[in-house]
């Protein structure tokens, strides 16, 4: 091997070696500091990009079970308040077998009357003001979805609103919301939805009914208010749980009492009215009752849909890991290597860097 000053060689290559190896270590030192394999594109990209897709994925599905616990909490409000509606039924239904007996005075029966009313009156109080996160969830008007006039078609009679979530039968109110109304609907009336598809639906003023012919398109401020609450308990497009909480104003007489059960309606004055009076909180009794099987049910739909995502939230989570984590074991190592080889090529520079010196010793021979 020749001997020369102007090119040195082996301090060229000593340096080169030292320079990767500096990468070597600093890329190390950094997934060990960040516990992260991929800290940038240039690591892994196409590891960069499937670690950002999972990780959309797991924050789509914290967020659907915060959602599904809200909505169990949502629930629950509406079941408590039902637990109170059904004692009261129970009770007025005991007042009218009393009132009927024949040994009550005029004075028995009126104590009965104030009683009888003031559950009624209590019943639709609860119904009013029922509420969950400012929302009355008990009287019918829950839901509220704005549908513009260029989504009415009076062509087919059907009205367009995206993913609206409305089921054959379901009830729904129109509101014109001060504007004009649309021809064919009255402000404030419910009517029973005719479903079409997912996105478009007729409206009939019976169940099962003919569709209403719709003349003209409204104005862009009206609304259709419901019962039934949709809840996205998934981290993609779609994954709704839908709820009917059911419509408790007990002057109604297609709610879920079955019937009007208010005090112009029902009352145990008369051993006659006391009669009648048991029939109809019979069937309110019973429709109560429908309408917390529905709530418990709902309920446990709502849990096992949490405990489904917790499940699901920890397989993505263990996935993203596997592909974007740090493993320690091995980039201890790395870093031990790389700090032994940066020591062993600054030996190899110093005496690469030495080798001049032995061109002066022949000079100086």
């Amino acid at each position: 091997m020749s001997l020369g000053v102007n090119t040195n060689v082996n301090a060229a290559i000593s340096i080169l070696a030292l320079q990767q190896n500096e990468l070597d270590m600093s890329r190390a030192m950094q997934r060990l500091s960040t516990g992260k394999r991929i800290n940038s594109a240039q690591d892994d990209a196409a590891g960069l990009a499937v670690a950002s897709r999972m990780s959309a994925q797991i924050n789509g599905l914290n967020q659907a079970i915060q959602n599904a616990q809200q909505a169990v909490s949502m629930v629950e409000v509406a079941e408590g308040a039902t637990v109170e509606i059904s004692s009261m039924l129970l009770r007025m239904r005991e007042l009218a077998v009393a009132s009927q007996n024949g040994t009550n005075t005029t004075n028995d029966r009126n104590a009965m009357v104030t009683e009888f009313q003031q559950l009624q009156t209590e019943m639709e109080r609860i119904a009013d003001n029922t509420q969950y996160n400012g929302q009355n969830i008990l009287d019918h008007n829950i839901s509220q979805q704005t549908v513009a006039s260029s989504a009415v078609s009076a062509d087919d009679d059907e009205i367009s609103l995206t993913a609206h979530g409305y089921t054959a039968g379901q009830k729904v109110t129109y509101h014109a919301n001060g504007g004009t109304a649309l021809a064919g609907l009255t402000d404030g009336t419910t009517y029973f939805v005719l479903r079409t598809d997912a996105d478009t639906f007729q409206l009939a003023t019976t169940s099962g009914g003919s569709a209403i012919d719709l003349t003209g398109a409204g104005n862009d401020d009206q609304y259709f208010s419901s019962d039934v609450v949709a809840f996205q308990v998934g981290a993609n497009a779609s994954q709704m749980i839908t709820i009917a909480f059911g419509e408790f104003e007990t002057d109604q007489t297609t709610g879920v009492f079955g019937g009007a059960i208010d005090s112009s309606t029902i009352g145990v004055s008369t051993v006659e009215s006391a009669a009648a009076a048991m029939a109809i909180i019979d069937t309110a009794i019973a429709g109560v009752d429908s309408q917390r099987a529905g709530f418990g049910s709902s309920l446990n739909r709502l849990n096992m849909a949490i405990a489904n995502l917790s499940d699901a939230k920890l397989n993505a989570e263990a996935s993203r890991s596997r592909v974007l984590d740090t493993d320690y074991a091995a980039e201890t190592a790395e870093l031990a290597r790389t700090q032994i080889i940066a020591q062993a090529g600054i030996a190899m520079l110093s005496q690469a860097n030495a080798q001049p010196q032995n061109v002066l010793a022949l000079l100086q021979a």
